[in-house]
């Protein structure tokens, strides 16, 4: 009966792909195959020494970064961010970090990492969005990866405007001391891998490390799921 129902269902309601709005095949989710195909990847994951891991040269000691997909205005990664940001499509984050973990595990990308640290957002932005987007992302990265997500363990205790319309000096102004980390002993002689959905001038990955830098033998890695500014 309830298979009945559910073929009904699709029949009125089926699921479409979120880029191009063609129907998704069975074992299609939120993408079709075509549209995911087409993804600008960056595959930075396979280069020592790779522009996100460069930027952050000279403000805290990186082990390794990646960023998964080149992001640019107009482009199909933009929408994707616009559904897990604004459309309250959470759940395409879990999609995206577990497409995102498949792709990248081969390389040897997570091997060592012990933790997982989601970039948090502050309470009040948290309680209208309804839930942390990088978050979701590091859930999907955890199912894969098998390695433990932990989201409490930082919190940002400062409310700030969003980054989008700022220039560099306001957005590295706008996100300075902005974390804390609540339980440092258990980060202690740990690497963790801290993850977020874009990277743009690096500010707020960078805050976040300001908040670890007390935490002793600590190793940090940084995984975004875009990289803003190219096409």
């Amino acid at each position: 009966m309830w298979s009945i129902w559910a073929d009904l269902w699709d029949l009125f309601f089926p699921e479409c792909c979120i880029i191009c709005d063609e129907r998704l095949m069975k074992h299609e989710h939120f993408l079709c195959f075509r549209c995911l195909a087409t993804l600008p990847h960056t595959n930075l994951h396979l280069q020592r020494n790779n522009e996100v891991e460069r930027n952050f040269w000279g403000k805290f000691p990186v082990e390794r970064a990646s960023s998964f997909l080149y992001y640019a205005k107009g482009s199909v990664v933009r929408q994707l961010l616009y559904e897990l940001k604004y459309y309250g499509n959470k759940e395409i984050g879990g999609f995206l970090g577990r497409y995102m973990a498949a792709e990248l595990l081969p390389s040897g990308f997570f091997e060592g990492i012990d933790y997982i640290l989601p970039v948090p957002l502050h309470r009040k932005k948290e309680r209208l969005r309804g839930y942390n987007q990088s978050e979701w992302l590091a859930k999907g990265v955890g199912s894969v990866t098998s390695i433990p997500v932990l989201s409490d363990v930082m919190e940002r205790c400062k409310y700030t405007e969003t980054q989008t319309h700022k220039g560099l000096y306001e957005r590295w102004e706008n996100v300075c001391d902005i974390f804390v980390c609540n339980t440092p002993a258990i980060l202690q002689g740990k690497h963790v891998l801290l993850i977020d959905d874009v990277l743009t001038t690096g500010a707020t990955i960078v805050s976040c490390s300001d908040a670890l830098k007390d935490v002793a033998d600590i190793r940090i890695s940084v995984l975004t799921l875009a990289l803003a500014g190219q096409g």
